[in-house]
């Protein structure tokens, strides 16, 4: 639960920094981005309960990245006046990735990554 609190206030955090940052990133308006945000947060808490543990650090972030760079990308076709273009959901990738790194080391050092 801890990692799904983090992810709901981090997530769109980071999409609405993106889309301030990367003129490559452009959403219509700030609720784009945060729902962006919250799609990423659930869906990546997901793959963190499926991958997520001792061991799979990288692979796990490697997989938030796919899908933060796929989701971030596909949303310019879904919402009216987004206009993302390929590096921009590469930039946002990036940027996700460096943040849930973080997350996914302290998780795994707290031990809430393991498994029963």
């Amino acid at each position: 639960m801890y990692g799904l609190l983090v992810k709901l206030i981090t997530a769109p955090l980071v999409v609405v920094l993106a889309d301030a940052l990367f003129p490559e990133v452009d959403y219509a308006t700030l609720y784009q981005s945060i729902g962006v945000g919250l799609v990423l947060a659930v869906a990546g808490h997901m793959l963190e309960l499926l991958l997520l543990r001792r061991g799979t650090l990288w692979m796990s972030t490697a997989a938030d990245m796919i899908l933060a760079f796929l989701v971030v990308w596909l949303s310019s076709g879904l919402l009216v006046g987004a206009r993302i273009t390929l590096i921009g959901a590469g930039f946002t990738a990036i940027l996700f990735g460096a943040v849930e790194y973080i997350h996914h080391v302290s998780l795994i050092k707290s031990g809430r990554a393991e498994k029963t």
